[in-house]
Protein backbone atom coordinates (compact mmCIF):
# COMPACT_ATOMS: atom_id res chain seq x y z
CA UNK A 1 0.00 0.00 0.00
CA UNK A 2 2.60 2.38 1.25
CA UNK A 3 4.71 1.18 -2.15
CA UNK A 4 1.48 2.23 -4.34
CA UNK A 5 1.21 5.71 -2.63
CA UNK A 6 4.72 6.33 -3.05
CA UNK A 7 4.23 5.61 -6.92
CA UNK A 8 1.05 8.06 -7.05
CA UNK A 9 3.21 10.58 -5.35
CA UNK A 10 5.80 10.18 -7.82
CA UNK A 11 3.79 10.44 -10.96
CA UNK A 12 1.95 13.27 -9.59
CA UNK A 13 5.47 14.89 -8.94
CA UNK A 14 6.95 14.12 -12.61
CA UNK A 15 3.39 15.57 -14.22
CA UNK A 16 3.72 18.66 -12.36
CA UNK A 17 7.17 18.85 -12.98
CA UNK A 18 6.23 18.04 -16.68
CA UNK A 19 3.46 21.13 -16.25
CA UNK A 20 6.01 23.51 -15.00
CA UNK A 21 8.58 22.80 -18.20
CA UNK A 22 5.59 23.28 -20.49
CA UNK A 23 4.11 26.44 -18.66
CA UNK A 24 7.59 28.18 -18.77
CA UNK A 25 8.79 26.91 -22.42
CA UNK A 26 5.46 26.93 -24.08
CA UNK A 27 6.16 29.75 -26.10
CA UNK A 28 9.33 27.82 -27.43
CA UNK A 29 7.56 25.70 -29.95
CA UNK A 30 4.62 28.21 -30.50
CA UNK A 31 7.79 30.71 -31.75
CA UNK A 32 9.15 28.07 -33.75
CA UNK A 33 5.42 27.53 -35.37
CA UNK A 34 5.01 31.28 -35.72
CA UNK A 35 8.44 31.45 -37.71
CA UNK A 36 7.62 28.41 -39.82
CA UNK A 37 4.51 30.04 -41.39
CA UNK A 38 5.57 33.29 -41.55
CA UNK A 39 8.52 32.16 -44.01
CA UNK A 40 6.46 30.43 -45.55
CA UNK A 41 4.15 33.07 -46.28
CA UNK A 42 7.66 35.26 -47.37
CA UNK A 43 9.01 32.72 -49.78
CA UNK A 44 5.57 32.15 -51.90
CA UNK A 45 6.30 35.91 -52.89
CA UNK A 46 2.18 36.68 -52.22
CA UNK A 47 1.81 40.57 -53.52
CA UNK A 48 3.36 42.03 -50.64
CA UNK A 49 0.17 44.10 -49.32
CA UNK A 50 -1.51 41.02 -48.49
CA UNK A 51 1.78 38.95 -47.39
CA UNK A 52 1.57 41.67 -44.41
CA UNK A 53 -1.94 41.50 -44.19
CA UNK A 54 -1.57 37.64 -43.43
CA UNK A 55 1.30 38.16 -40.86
CA UNK A 56 -0.50 40.83 -38.77
CA UNK A 57 -3.45 38.07 -38.42
CA UNK A 58 -0.67 35.86 -37.33
CA UNK A 59 0.90 37.78 -35.21
CA UNK A 60 -2.08 39.72 -33.98
CA UNK A 61 -5.12 37.31 -33.08
CA UNK A 62 -2.65 34.63 -31.44
CA UNK A 63 -3.55 31.26 -31.89
CA UNK A 64 -7.08 31.34 -33.76
CA UNK A 65 -4.81 34.04 -36.28
CA UNK A 66 -2.97 30.50 -37.37
CA UNK A 67 -5.85 28.60 -37.41
CA UNK A 68 -7.62 31.18 -40.08
CA UNK A 69 -4.73 30.75 -42.20
CA UNK A 70 -4.56 27.17 -42.40
CA UNK A 71 -7.96 27.24 -43.59
CA UNK A 72 -8.19 30.47 -45.85
CA UNK A 73 -4.40 31.53 -46.34
CA UNK A 74 -2.20 28.90 -48.27
CA UNK A 75 -2.04 28.32 -51.68
CA UNK A 76 -3.79 25.38 -52.06
CA UNK A 77 -3.02 22.79 -54.58
CA UNK A 78 -6.37 23.13 -55.71
CA UNK A 79 -5.35 26.63 -57.35
CA UNK A 80 -2.79 24.29 -59.31
CA UNK A 81 -5.56 21.76 -60.31
CA UNK A 82 -7.83 24.20 -61.77
CA UNK A 83 -4.55 25.23 -63.63
CA UNK A 84 -4.01 21.83 -65.05
CA UNK A 85 -7.75 20.86 -65.76
CA UNK A 86 -7.99 24.70 -67.46
CA UNK A 87 -5.09 23.17 -69.88
CA UNK A 88 -6.39 20.33 -70.06
CA UNK A 89 -10.13 21.92 -71.64
CA UNK A 90 -8.24 24.26 -73.68
CA UNK A 91 -6.29 21.45 -75.47
CA UNK A 92 -9.41 20.04 -76.62
CA UNK A 93 -10.40 23.19 -78.04
CA UNK A 94 -7.25 24.48 -79.47
CA UNK A 95 -8.15 22.64 -83.12
CA UNK A 96 -11.55 24.84 -83.30
CA UNK A 97 -10.04 27.58 -82.12
CA UNK A 98 -7.04 27.38 -84.81
CA UNK A 99 -9.20 26.65 -87.67
CA UNK A 100 -11.61 29.87 -86.04
CA UNK A 101 -8.57 31.65 -86.22
CA UNK A 102 -8.98 33.60 -89.86
CA UNK A 103 -12.87 34.31 -89.02
CA UNK A 104 -11.52 35.92 -85.75
CA UNK A 105 -9.16 38.05 -87.58
CA UNK A 106 -11.35 39.35 -89.91
CA UNK A 107 -13.58 40.41 -87.22
CA UNK A 108 -11.34 42.15 -84.80
CA UNK A 109 -10.33 44.32 -88.75
CA UNK A 110 -14.52 45.05 -88.70
CA UNK A 111 -13.85 46.21 -84.97
CA UNK A 112 -10.76 48.21 -85.05
CA UNK A 113 -12.79 49.76 -88.20
CA UNK A 114 -16.31 50.23 -85.85
CA UNK A 115 -14.73 50.95 -82.49
CA UNK A 116 -10.57 51.82 -83.11
CA UNK A 117 -8.39 51.44 -80.07
CA UNK A 118 -11.32 50.10 -78.19
CA UNK A 119 -11.12 46.89 -80.48
CA UNK A 120 -7.76 46.45 -78.50
CA UNK A 121 -10.02 44.93 -75.98
CA UNK A 122 -11.32 42.16 -78.10
CA UNK A 123 -7.97 41.12 -79.13
CA UNK A 124 -6.69 40.91 -75.83
CA UNK A 125 -9.33 38.50 -75.54
CA UNK A 126 -8.17 36.70 -78.67
CA UNK A 127 -4.43 36.51 -78.35
CA UNK A 128 -5.28 34.92 -74.74
CA UNK A 129 -6.96 32.32 -75.99
CA UNK A 130 -9.79 33.22 -73.84
CA UNK A 131 -12.83 34.04 -75.95
CA UNK A 132 -13.11 34.74 -79.78
CA UNK A 133 -15.10 38.31 -80.87
CA UNK A 134 -18.44 37.30 -82.46
CA UNK A 135 -20.27 39.66 -85.01
CA UNK A 136 -24.23 40.75 -85.70
CA UNK A 137 -25.49 39.10 -82.31
CA UNK A 138 -28.56 40.64 -80.68
CA UNK A 139 -28.27 42.18 -77.16
CA UNK A 140 -31.03 43.35 -74.87
CA UNK A 141 -30.13 45.05 -71.42
CA UNK A 142 -32.33 43.91 -68.73
CA UNK A 143 -32.38 46.31 -65.74
CA UNK A 144 -33.08 44.85 -62.63
CA UNK A 145 -35.04 41.04 -61.94
CA UNK A 146 -38.38 42.61 -62.99
CA UNK A 147 -37.06 42.87 -66.35
CA UNK A 148 -35.00 39.61 -66.38
CA UNK A 149 -37.13 37.09 -64.90
CA UNK A 150 -39.82 37.05 -67.27
CA UNK A 151 -37.48 36.42 -70.17
CA UNK A 152 -35.70 33.99 -68.61
CA UNK A 153 -38.94 32.02 -68.42
CA UNK A 154 -40.20 32.38 -71.91
CA UNK A 155 -36.69 31.21 -72.65
CA UNK A 156 -36.73 28.13 -70.90
CA UNK A 157 -40.78 27.72 -71.81
CA UNK A 158 -39.37 27.74 -75.45
CA UNK A 159 -36.66 26.01 -75.19
CA UNK A 160 -36.88 22.31 -77.25
CA UNK A 161 -32.99 20.79 -76.49
CA UNK A 162 -31.35 22.13 -73.76
CA UNK A 163 -31.35 24.44 -70.36
CA UNK A 164 -27.83 25.40 -68.89
CA UNK A 165 -27.97 27.16 -65.66
CA UNK A 166 -25.30 28.69 -63.43
CA UNK A 167 -25.45 30.30 -60.81
CA UNK A 168 -23.64 31.96 -57.53
CA UNK A 169 -27.39 31.85 -55.75
CA UNK A 170 -30.29 29.65 -56.65
CA UNK A 171 -32.77 30.47 -53.67
CA UNK A 172 -35.78 27.93 -53.61
CA UNK A 173 -38.26 30.44 -52.46
CA UNK A 174 -41.08 31.70 -55.03
CA UNK A 175 -38.68 32.52 -57.82
CA UNK A 176 -36.74 29.32 -57.55
CA UNK A 177 -39.50 27.61 -57.27
CA UNK A 178 -41.48 28.25 -59.48
CA UNK A 179 -38.42 28.05 -61.91
CA UNK A 180 -37.90 25.12 -60.77
CA UNK A 181 -41.48 23.85 -61.59
CA UNK A 182 -41.13 24.99 -65.54
CA UNK A 183 -37.40 22.87 -65.45
CA UNK A 184 -39.53 19.68 -64.31
CA UNK A 185 -41.95 20.42 -67.11
CA UNK A 186 -39.53 20.62 -69.87
CA UNK A 187 -37.50 17.68 -68.58
CA UNK A 188 -40.16 15.30 -68.54
CA UNK A 189 -40.81 16.82 -72.33
CA UNK A 190 -37.27 15.59 -72.98
CA UNK A 191 -34.95 18.98 -72.86
CA UNK A 192 -32.08 18.19 -71.29
CA UNK A 193 -31.69 20.17 -68.06
CA UNK A 194 -28.11 20.73 -65.97
CA UNK A 195 -27.60 23.07 -63.19
CA UNK A 196 -24.29 24.14 -61.56
CA UNK A 197 -24.88 26.17 -58.49
CA UNK A 198 -22.46 27.26 -55.82
CA UNK A 199 -22.24 25.20 -52.86
CA UNK A 200 -21.89 28.35 -50.89
CA UNK A 201 -24.10 30.64 -52.67
CA UNK A 202 -27.26 28.39 -52.80
CA UNK A 203 -26.93 25.95 -49.69
CA UNK A 204 -31.13 25.43 -49.52
CA UNK A 205 -30.42 24.28 -52.88
CA UNK A 206 -29.22 21.03 -51.69
CA UNK A 207 -32.42 20.48 -50.24
CA UNK A 208 -33.81 19.84 -53.33
CA UNK A 209 -31.62 16.80 -55.13
CA UNK A 210 -34.22 14.19 -54.83
CA UNK A 211 -36.51 16.26 -56.67
CA UNK A 212 -34.23 17.06 -59.07
CA UNK A 213 -33.68 13.53 -60.03
CA UNK A 214 -36.60 12.42 -59.40
CA UNK A 215 -37.52 14.77 -62.28
CA UNK A 216 -34.54 13.84 -64.67
CA UNK A 217 -32.74 17.10 -63.94
CA UNK A 218 -28.75 17.16 -63.33
CA UNK A 219 -27.54 18.95 -60.76
CA UNK A 220 -24.44 19.65 -59.14
CA UNK A 221 -23.40 21.83 -56.08
CA UNK A 222 -20.13 23.37 -56.91
CA UNK A 223 -17.60 22.66 -54.61
CA UNK A 224 -19.20 21.73 -51.15
CA UNK A 225 -17.64 23.25 -48.24
CA UNK A 226 -17.26 20.74 -45.06
CA UNK A 227 -15.30 20.99 -42.18
CA UNK A 228 -12.40 18.71 -44.14
CA UNK A 229 -13.30 21.11 -47.13
CA UNK A 230 -13.04 24.56 -45.41
CA UNK A 231 -10.42 25.70 -48.00
CA UNK A 232 -13.01 25.33 -50.56
CA UNK A 233 -15.09 28.52 -49.19
CA UNK A 234 -11.92 30.50 -50.61
CA UNK A 235 -13.15 29.58 -54.28
CA UNK A 236 -16.53 30.54 -55.32
CA UNK A 237 -18.61 30.27 -58.45
CA UNK A 238 -19.93 33.80 -58.23
CA UNK A 239 -21.08 33.59 -62.12
CA UNK A 240 -24.53 33.90 -63.57
CA UNK A 241 -25.50 32.52 -66.81
CA UNK A 242 -28.32 31.19 -68.26
CA UNK A 243 -27.76 29.16 -71.70
CA UNK A 244 -31.01 27.80 -73.77
CA UNK A 245 -30.93 25.90 -76.62
CA UNK A 246 -27.46 27.20 -77.65
CA UNK A 247 -28.18 30.21 -78.95
CA UNK A 248 -30.01 32.38 -76.41
CA UNK A 249 -28.18 33.41 -73.06
CA UNK A 250 -28.21 35.25 -70.41
CA UNK A 251 -25.73 37.34 -68.31
CA UNK A 252 -25.15 39.79 -65.51
CA UNK A 253 -25.58 40.19 -61.60
CA UNK A 254 -28.72 38.76 -61.21
CA UNK A 255 -29.04 35.76 -59.19
CA UNK A 256 -32.12 33.28 -58.98
CA UNK A 257 -33.82 34.52 -55.97
CA UNK A 258 -36.90 37.22 -54.83
CA UNK A 259 -34.36 39.52 -53.72
CA UNK A 260 -33.85 40.71 -57.01
CA UNK A 261 -37.75 41.62 -58.06
CA UNK A 262 -38.66 44.88 -56.30
CA UNK A 263 -42.52 43.49 -55.21
CA UNK A 264 -41.90 44.80 -52.00
CA UNK A 265 -41.55 41.74 -50.36
CA UNK A 266 -37.98 43.00 -49.42
CA UNK A 267 -37.72 46.73 -48.00
CA UNK A 268 -34.46 47.16 -49.22
CA UNK A 269 -34.49 48.42 -53.08
CA UNK A 270 -32.54 46.09 -55.43
CA UNK A 271 -30.49 47.48 -58.37
CA UNK A 272 -29.52 45.35 -60.98
CA UNK A 273 -27.92 44.53 -64.28
CA UNK A 274 -28.45 41.74 -67.19
CA UNK A 275 -27.83 41.51 -70.69
CA UNK A 276 -29.92 39.04 -73.00
CA UNK A 277 -27.43 37.85 -76.03
CA UNK A 278 -28.56 35.79 -79.03
CA UNK A 279 -26.79 34.57 -81.64
CA UNK A 280 -23.13 32.65 -82.10
CA UNK A 281 -21.32 34.56 -78.98
CA UNK A 282 -23.59 32.41 -77.11
CA UNK A 283 -20.92 29.56 -78.07
CA UNK A 284 -18.09 30.45 -75.97
CA UNK A 285 -20.67 30.54 -73.25
CA UNK A 286 -21.54 27.32 -74.00
CA UNK A 287 -18.29 26.15 -73.90
CA UNK A 288 -17.32 27.60 -70.66
CA UNK A 289 -20.51 25.75 -68.62
CA UNK A 290 -19.33 22.42 -70.21
CA UNK A 291 -15.92 23.64 -69.09
CA UNK A 292 -17.24 23.86 -65.66
CA UNK A 293 -19.23 20.83 -65.82
CA UNK A 294 -16.62 18.49 -65.98
CA UNK A 295 -14.54 20.56 -63.58
CA UNK A 296 -16.77 19.91 -61.22
CA UNK A 297 -17.16 16.08 -62.33
CA UNK A 298 -20.88 16.90 -63.96
CA UNK A 299 -22.08 13.83 -66.13
CA UNK A 300 -20.01 14.32 -69.75
CA UNK A 301 -21.08 15.59 -72.26
CA UNK A 302 -20.00 16.31 -76.02
CA UNK A 303 -20.95 19.89 -77.11
CA UNK A 304 -21.19 18.40 -80.79
CA UNK A 305 -24.38 16.96 -79.79
CA UNK A 306 -26.75 19.58 -80.26
CA UNK A 307 -25.07 21.79 -77.75
CA UNK A 308 -22.09 23.63 -79.75
CA UNK A 309 -23.90 25.04 -82.85
CA UNK A 310 -20.81 25.94 -85.80
CA UNK A 311 -23.00 25.83 -88.81
CA UNK A 312 -23.52 29.58 -89.80
CA UNK A 313 -26.41 31.74 -88.56
CA UNK A 314 -28.37 34.36 -90.02
CA UNK A 315 -27.46 37.81 -88.33
CA UNK A 316 -29.79 38.71 -85.44
CA UNK A 317 -28.49 41.97 -84.96
CA UNK A 318 -25.57 44.56 -85.07
CA UNK A 319 -23.70 43.69 -81.85
CA UNK A 320 -20.24 42.71 -81.64
CA UNK A 321 -19.49 40.16 -78.45
CA UNK A 322 -17.06 38.60 -76.25
CA UNK A 323 -16.36 37.51 -72.94
CA UNK A 324 -13.66 37.98 -70.05
CA UNK A 325 -13.55 35.20 -67.80
CA UNK A 326 -11.44 34.28 -64.68
CA UNK A 327 -10.97 31.68 -62.10
CA UNK A 328 -8.23 30.98 -59.62
CA UNK A 329 -6.86 28.77 -62.19
CA UNK A 330 -6.11 31.72 -64.57
CA UNK A 331 -2.77 32.67 -65.32
CA UNK A 332 -3.53 36.15 -64.97
CA UNK A 333 -6.37 37.97 -63.63
CA UNK A 334 -8.05 38.46 -67.14
CA UNK A 335 -11.08 40.36 -66.08
CA UNK A 336 -9.09 43.05 -64.27
CA UNK A 337 -6.64 43.26 -67.63
CA UNK A 338 -9.52 43.66 -70.24
CA UNK A 339 -11.29 46.21 -67.84
CA UNK A 340 -7.83 48.01 -67.93
CA UNK A 341 -6.92 47.98 -71.62
CA UNK A 342 -10.46 49.39 -72.23
CA UNK A 343 -10.34 52.06 -69.84
CA UNK A 344 -6.84 52.91 -70.68
CA UNK A 345 -8.19 53.79 -74.17
CA UNK A 346 -10.73 56.15 -73.48
CA UNK A 347 -11.63 59.30 -74.78
CA UNK A 348 -14.23 60.73 -72.73
CA UNK A 349 -16.31 58.79 -70.58
CA UNK A 350 -16.20 55.92 -67.92
CA UNK A 351 -19.26 55.46 -65.98
CA UNK A 352 -18.82 52.45 -63.72
CA UNK A 353 -21.19 50.86 -61.28
CA UNK A 354 -20.25 48.10 -58.40
CA UNK A 355 -21.71 47.27 -55.33
CA UNK A 356 -17.96 46.64 -53.73
CA UNK A 357 -14.82 48.73 -54.58
CA UNK A 358 -11.90 47.59 -53.23
CA UNK A 359 -9.61 47.79 -56.25
CA UNK A 360 -6.39 47.05 -57.31
CA UNK A 361 -3.79 49.31 -57.40
CA UNK A 362 -3.71 49.08 -61.40
CA UNK A 363 -7.53 49.88 -61.33
CA UNK A 364 -7.15 52.54 -58.98
CA UNK A 365 -3.91 54.20 -61.04
CA UNK A 366 -5.84 53.35 -64.80
CA UNK A 367 -9.00 55.44 -63.44
CA UNK A 368 -6.59 58.05 -61.97
CA UNK A 369 -5.02 58.30 -65.08
CA UNK A 370 -8.03 58.43 -67.14
CA UNK A 371 -9.45 61.46 -64.87
CA UNK A 372 -6.08 63.13 -65.09
CA UNK A 373 -5.78 63.31 -68.83
CA UNK A 374 -9.16 64.39 -69.03
CA UNK A 375 -11.46 61.66 -69.23
CA UNK A 376 -15.11 61.75 -67.46
CA UNK A 377 -14.52 59.21 -64.80
CA UNK A 378 -17.55 58.18 -63.29
CA UNK A 379 -17.90 55.96 -60.21
CA UNK A 380 -21.49 54.94 -58.26
CA UNK A 381 -20.99 52.65 -54.94
CA UNK A 382 -24.18 52.36 -52.39
CA UNK A 383 -24.11 54.49 -50.46
CA UNK A 384 -24.60 51.89 -47.67
CA UNK A 385 -23.13 48.30 -48.20
CA UNK A 386 -24.31 45.31 -46.98
CA UNK A 387 -20.98 44.85 -45.30
CA UNK A 388 -19.60 47.00 -42.68
CA UNK A 389 -15.61 45.95 -43.60
CA UNK A 390 -16.52 46.66 -47.20
CA UNK A 391 -17.97 49.66 -46.61
CA UNK A 392 -15.44 51.88 -44.79
CA UNK A 393 -12.42 49.67 -46.82
CA UNK A 394 -14.08 50.87 -50.07
CA UNK A 395 -13.95 54.71 -48.33
CA UNK A 396 -10.20 54.50 -47.92
CA UNK A 397 -10.03 54.03 -51.69
CA UNK A 398 -12.01 57.50 -52.66
CA UNK A 399 -9.80 60.21 -51.56
CA UNK A 400 -7.13 59.64 -54.28
CA UNK A 401 -9.82 59.23 -56.81
CA UNK A 402 -11.64 62.22 -55.56
CA UNK A 403 -8.20 64.33 -55.29
CA UNK A 404 -7.09 63.13 -59.61
CA UNK A 405 -11.09 64.40 -60.32
CA UNK A 406 -12.77 61.15 -60.54
CA UNK A 407 -16.71 61.79 -59.81
CA UNK A 408 -18.23 59.54 -57.04
CA UNK A 409 -21.80 59.39 -56.78
CA UNK A 410 -23.52 57.20 -53.20
CA UNK A 411 -26.44 55.69 -54.71
CA UNK A 412 -29.57 56.11 -51.76
CA UNK A 413 -32.34 54.46 -53.22
CA UNK A 414 -31.27 51.03 -52.20
CA UNK A 415 -28.44 48.39 -52.70
CA UNK A 416 -27.21 48.85 -56.29
CA UNK A 417 -25.80 45.62 -57.18
CA UNK A 418 -25.27 46.35 -60.65
CA UNK A 419 -21.24 45.56 -62.09
CA UNK A 420 -21.32 47.51 -65.42
CA UNK A 421 -18.50 49.56 -66.97
CA UNK A 422 -19.25 52.21 -70.26
CA UNK A 423 -16.62 53.57 -72.28
CA UNK A 424 -17.22 55.98 -74.33
CA UNK A 425 -20.78 55.33 -74.85
CA UNK A 426 -19.59 52.53 -77.43
CA UNK A 427 -17.43 49.62 -75.62
CA UNK A 428 -20.05 47.80 -72.36
CA UNK A 429 -19.07 45.37 -69.93
CA UNK A 430 -21.89 43.10 -68.26
CA UNK A 431 -21.41 40.42 -65.81
CA UNK A 432 -20.36 38.81 -62.41
CA UNK A 433 -17.20 41.26 -61.63
CA UNK A 434 -17.27 43.22 -58.33
CA UNK A 435 -14.38 45.91 -58.36
CA UNK A 436 -12.54 44.00 -55.89
CA UNK A 437 -9.76 41.71 -55.28
CA UNK A 438 -11.43 38.31 -54.68
CA UNK A 439 -13.36 39.12 -58.33
CA UNK A 440 -10.28 39.56 -59.84
CA UNK A 441 -8.27 36.74 -58.35
CA UNK A 442 -9.72 33.91 -56.58
CA UNK A 443 -13.82 33.87 -57.85
CA UNK A 444 -15.22 32.41 -61.00
CA UNK A 445 -16.14 35.45 -62.69
CA UNK A 446 -17.42 36.44 -66.13
CA UNK A 447 -18.17 39.83 -68.07
CA UNK A 448 -19.82 40.21 -71.52
CA UNK A 449 -18.15 42.65 -73.33
CA UNK A 450 -20.28 44.48 -75.98
CA UNK A 451 -19.91 46.92 -79.04
CA UNK A 452 -23.08 48.05 -79.60
CA UNK A 453 -24.35 51.81 -79.48
CA UNK A 454 -27.78 51.49 -78.90
CA UNK A 455 -27.04 49.33 -75.77
CA UNK A 456 -24.36 51.46 -74.46
CA UNK A 457 -27.28 54.69 -74.81
CA UNK A 458 -29.41 52.48 -72.53
CA UNK A 459 -26.40 52.20 -70.13
CA UNK A 460 -25.82 55.61 -70.23
CA UNK A 461 -29.40 56.69 -69.82
CA UNK A 462 -29.86 54.52 -66.66
CA UNK A 463 -26.48 55.61 -64.78
CA UNK A 464 -28.07 59.18 -65.54
CA UNK A 465 -31.35 57.90 -63.90
CA UNK A 466 -29.46 56.36 -60.89
CA UNK A 467 -27.46 59.72 -60.24
CA UNK A 468 -31.12 61.09 -59.68
CA UNK A 469 -31.30 58.84 -56.80
CA UNK A 470 -27.53 59.39 -55.54
CA UNK A 471 -25.32 62.13 -53.89
CA UNK A 472 -22.61 63.36 -54.82
CA UNK A 473 -19.36 62.68 -52.98
CA UNK A 474 -17.05 65.42 -53.18
CA UNK A 475 -13.56 65.73 -51.87
CA UNK A 476 -14.40 68.49 -49.20
CA UNK A 477 -17.49 66.56 -48.16
CA UNK A 478 -14.97 62.98 -47.74
CA UNK A 479 -12.77 65.83 -45.42
CA UNK A 480 -15.60 66.37 -43.59
CA UNK A 481 -16.70 63.05 -42.66
CA UNK A 482 -15.74 62.51 -38.60
CA UNK A 483 -11.97 61.61 -37.79
CA UNK A 484 -13.27 58.33 -36.27
CA UNK A 485 -14.81 57.08 -39.18
CA UNK A 486 -11.51 58.15 -41.64
CA UNK A 487 -9.57 55.79 -38.78
CA UNK A 488 -12.21 53.35 -39.10
CA UNK A 489 -12.00 53.39 -43.28
CA UNK A 490 -7.82 53.14 -42.84
CA UNK A 491 -8.31 50.00 -40.40
CA UNK A 492 -10.42 48.38 -42.65
CA UNK A 493 -8.29 49.15 -45.52
CA UNK A 494 -5.46 46.77 -44.20
CA UNK A 495 -7.86 43.44 -43.67
CA UNK A 496 -8.81 44.07 -47.58
CA UNK A 497 -6.19 41.81 -49.53
CA UNK A 498 -7.91 39.29 -47.06
CA UNK A 499 -11.63 39.94 -48.26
Amino acid sequence: MVIRLLRMIGIVQTLHQIGVFIYQWYWVPLLLVYVAIIVTILIENRNPTKTIAWIMVIVFIPVIGIVIYYFFGQKFKKIKVFRVQNREKHIRLLRVWDRLSPIMDDNLEVLRQSIGPLSRVFTFLKNQRIAPPSLHNSVELLINGERKFPELFQAVREAVHHIHLEYYIFDPDDIGLALIALLEKKAAAGVTVRIIADAFGSPKLRGQRRRFMNAGIQFISFMPVTFTSLANGNYRNHRKIAIIDGRTAFVGGINISDRYVNSGRYPLYWRDTAVKIQGDAVNVLQTHFWMNWHLAEGQPFNLRDGYFHTTPVSPLGSAAVSFAFSDPGSNAPYNMEAMLIGIAEAEHTVRICTPYFIPSEEVSTALQLAAAAGVKVELMLPAQSDSFLVQHASFSFLKPLLERGVTVYLYEKGFIHAKTLCIDGRLAYVGTVNLDIRSFYINFEVSAIIDDADLCAQLDEQFETDKLDSTPLTREVWMRRPRWKRGVDSLCRLLTPLL
